[in-house]
């Protein structure tokens, strides 16, 4: 049995969101193609995700130095510490976002931080860093308003962090150009929903 995990960062639901609403297609497919796999969707505008900040920079100096912990630091601990768990129990990750001002949302590159540990999912060594999950792989879905055929900053940052974690099976979904080119936004949302059907058979 193998694990998915499906991280939905979009604040809108599939009827308002393309890059949601092409999830939602993956998922189905993927479902109906592996029935005895696992499907658990994060959704990080609904969930706590920490962020690095002050108290999370208190909290493990806290945590470091052995000393008891405050209740809203041990909350805060637990659950990033729950996210990165979270991450490494699971085989398969789909990253869903939007392209906002040429990059991932804020959220998520919070999300991000609880699962680029070191120790957990790298290393370094006399040689560079080294990544210590490179037999995970990655579905990325995003939706943008122009067309960038993936050379904009947001899924770059996306590829190269997940590779920096030893991640190289990486498939991208762009739902592009619905912004600029409204009139062919059905057939762009339709070859969006075909291809990730398509990907869900073999990923």
């Amino acid at each position: 049995m193998t694990n998915l995990l499906v991280v939905q960062a979009h604040p809108l639901s599939a009827e308002k969101s393309r890059s949601v609403a092409t999830q939602e297609a993956f998922i189905a497919s993927y479902k109906k193609n592996n029935p005895t796999d696992t499907v658990t969707v994060l959704d990080i505008y609904k969930e706590d995700v920490p962020e690095i900040d002050a108290h999370l920079f208190e909290t493990w100096a806290t945590a470091a130095g052995q000393n008891e912990l405050s209740a809203e630091q041990l909350a805060t601990l637990t659950r990033f510490n729950e996210l990165t768990e979270q991450f490494l129990a699971h085989d398969k990750i789909v990253v869903t976002n939007p392209l906002w001002n040429l990059n991932i949302p804020s959220r998520l590159k919070s999300w991000i931080d609880t699962i680029v540990v070191k120790g957990k999912t790298f290393t370094y060594t006399e040689t560079g860093p080294l990544g210590l999950v490179p037999e995970k792989k990655l579905l990325h879905i995003q939706s943008n308003g122009g067309s960038f055929s993936g050379n904009e900053p947001g899924s770059q940052y996306l590829e190269t962090i997940f590779n920096f974690m030893g991640v190289t099976d990486i498939e991208h979904i762009f739902i592009e150009g619905v912004d600029h080119y409204p009139e062919k936004a059905e057939e762009i949302i339709a070859e969006a929903h075909k291809k990730a059907e398509h990907l869900a058979e073999t990923f």
